[in-house]
């Protein structure tokens, strides 16, 4: 069964960071690329970040770049995203992406809050 776990989220104030994580099952993760995405209330969901085989020509999103870093670990089947100077904007379920069969997992809440 293919499956996308999410982990990480959580309430973080402004400036702060975190890092969440995504356990890929079910297929052969390291022969394909992966994302990340959010949806906030109200909104439609976004590109955040995107890593291709071996980890090579990451991608962002116009609102998070230079501040999240995408990474990949083959070995264990996960991709991470690293936030960095996280603001209120950044208020969002988000959600890993396998884009091959256009899996999502169930998402993780990422509050930016004082």
């Amino acid at each position: 069964q293919v499956q996308l776990v999410e982990s990480g989220g959580g309430l973080v104030q402004p400036g702060g960071s975190l890092r969440l994580s995504c356990v890929a099952s079910g297929f052969s993760f390291s022969w394909y690329r992966m994302a990340w995405y959010r949806q906030s209330p109200g909104k439609e969901r976004e590109f955040v970040a995107g890593i291709d085989i071996g980890g090579g020509s990451p991608t962002y999103g116009n609102s998070v770049s230079g501040r999240f870093t995408i990474s990949r670990d083959d070995a264990k089947n996960t991709v991470d995203l690293q936030m960095t100077s996280l603001n209120p904007d950044d208020t969002a379920v988000y959600y890993c992406n396998f884009p091959h069969l256009s899996l999502w997992g169930q998402g993780t809440q990422v509050i930016v809050s004082s």
